[in-house]
C-alpha cells in the first residue's frame, strides 16, 4: 500500500477565523490513521496573523483524524496551534474547553450559511435586482425555489463518508441560504465535527465555483440573517429537568447576555435585530417553542416532563463554535445552582 495523504487542518489568527489546510505524505507506510501514529507539523505563521516574520514558525498539534471522503488512503487531520516553545497559541480557542466536563455536554448545530456566485450575490438572485419575496424557499423543493441542490447534497455525503456527525440538512428562507445539522456527544467532538463539516463545504464549493460565506447579513433588507443555532444539553438536563429548574436555568443566563454577545460572532448586531426570527442582540429573552427568542426551550423538552435540551439562537452563521460551547458550558456552571435553588 502507499503511503498515506495527511491534510492537516487549522484555524488562522483572523478575526472571523479562516480555516488553513495543507498536506503532507506519511513517511511510514504502515500507518493506519490513529492520532498516536500522527506526527506534529508546523507552519509560517506570519502568514495567517500568528506570528510575526521574525519568528514565524508555529505547531500543529494533531487532535482527531477523520478518513478523507475525496481519497483513498488518505486521513484529514485536524490540529491545535502551538508556539514552537510549547504554549498553546492565543488564537488556539479549542484549548480553552474545560476537559474535566466537557465530556457529558451535547451539542447540536444549526449551521446556516449562503450560497454566492462570483459577482457577489447569492446564487438565484438575478443581477441588479431580488427574487420574489422570502416565504417559499424555506424545505422547499423544485428549480424555482432552491438553487446548488447538487453541491449541497456532495457536501452531505461527503459529511457523512468523513464519520461526522451530521443529522440533517435543508433549504433555508431566503433563496440561495441552506443550513446542515451536526451533532456531537462531547463538547470537543461536536466542535470539531462542525469544523471539519465548514471544511469540506468550503472545498466541494471550489468545483462549483460558489462561495459558502457564514456572513450573518450579507444581504441587507427583507432577508433573514444566518445563524448557528447552538442546541446543548448535560447531564441534569437531560436526566432530571423540572419546569421550575429549565425557568430558572434559562433565567441564570441573563447576567451574561453580553458575555455571550462577544463571542458569538462578528457582524452579529446586523442579524440580531428582533426581525427575521431573532432576538434584540441589547436584550436576553427565552421562551417556550420562541423563535423570538435569545433561548427558546423547545417542544420536545416541554413534552418530556421538561426534560432534554435548550437552543441558544444568539450564535451567528460565523460564529467559533469552540468559543460557543466555552462559554455555554462557563455559564451552565453558575446557571445549574440558580436552578437548583428553584427546585
Amino acid at each position: 500500500m502507499a503511503n498515506a495523504r495527511l491534510d492537516y487542518i487549522w484555524l488562522d489568527g483572523y478575526e472571523v477565523t479562516n480555516i488553513r489546510t495543507k498536506a503532507q505524505i506519511h513517511p511510514d507506510s504502515s500507518y493506519t490513521g490513529s492520532l498516536e501514529e500522527t506526527p506534529k507539523w508546523g507552519f509560517d505563521g506570519s502568514s495567517t496573523q500568528q506570528a510575526e516574520g521574525h519568528d514565524s514558525d508555529c505547531i500543529l498539534q494533531p487532535v482527531r483524524v477523520y478518513p478523507n471522503p475525496f481519497r483513498q488512503n488518505a486521513y484529514l487531520v485536524l490540529c491545535e496551534v502551538f508556539h514552537r516553545d510549547g504554549r498553546p497559541h492565543e488564537t488556539n480557542t479549542r484549548n480553552l474547553i474545560d476537559r474535566e466536563t466537557e465530556a457529558e455536554f451535547w451539542f447540536g448545530f444549526e449551521q446556516e450559511y449562503i450560497l454566492m456566485t462570483s459577482n457577489g450575490r447569492p446564487v438565484g438572485f438575478p443581477d441588479g435586482g431580488f427574487p420574489e419575496p422570502q416565504g417559499p424557499y424555506y424545505c422547499a423543493v423544485g428549480s424555482h425555489r432552491v438553487e446548488a441542490r447538487e453541491m449541497v447534497d456532495e457536501h452531505w455525503d461527503a459529511c457523512l463518508a468523513a464519520d461526522l456527525g451530521v443529522t440533517g440538512t435543508n433549504a433555508e428562507v431566503m433563496l440561495g441560504q441552506w443550513e446542515f445539522q451536526c451533532f456531537g456527544k462531547g463538547a470537543l467532538r461536536a466542535a470539531d465535527d462542525l469544523i471539519i463539516a465548514r471544511f469540506l463545504l468550503h472545498l466541494i464549493s471550489e468545483k462549483y465555483d460558489l462561495i459558502a460565506t457564514f456572513d450573518p447579513k450579507p444581504i441587507s433588507g427583507d432577508w433573514n440573517g444566518s445563524g448557528m443555532h447552538s442546541n446543548f444539553s448535560y447531564d441534569y438536563l437531560r436526566d432530571v429537568g423540572g419546569k421550575d429548574y429549565v425557568e430558572a436555568l434559562c433565567e441564570g443566563f441573563r447576567p451574561f447576555h453580553q458575555d455571550h454577545i462577544d463571542v458569538y460572532g462578528a457582524g452579529n448586531e446586523r442579524r440580531l435585530t428582533g426581525s427575521h426570527e431573532t432576538a434584540s442582540i441589547d436584550e436576553f429573552s427565552f421562551g417556550a417553542s420562541n423563535r423570538g427568542a435569545s433561548i427558546r426551550i423547545p417542544l420536545y423538552t416541554t413534552t418530556h416532563d421538561w426534560k432534554g435540551y435548550l437552543e441558544d439562537r444568539r450564535p451567528a452563521s460565523d460564529a467559533d463554535p469552540y468559543l460557543v460551547v466555552d462559554r455555554i458550558m462557563r455559564t451552565v456552571k453558575v446557571a445549574h445552582e440558580e436552578g437548583l435553588k428553584a427546585v
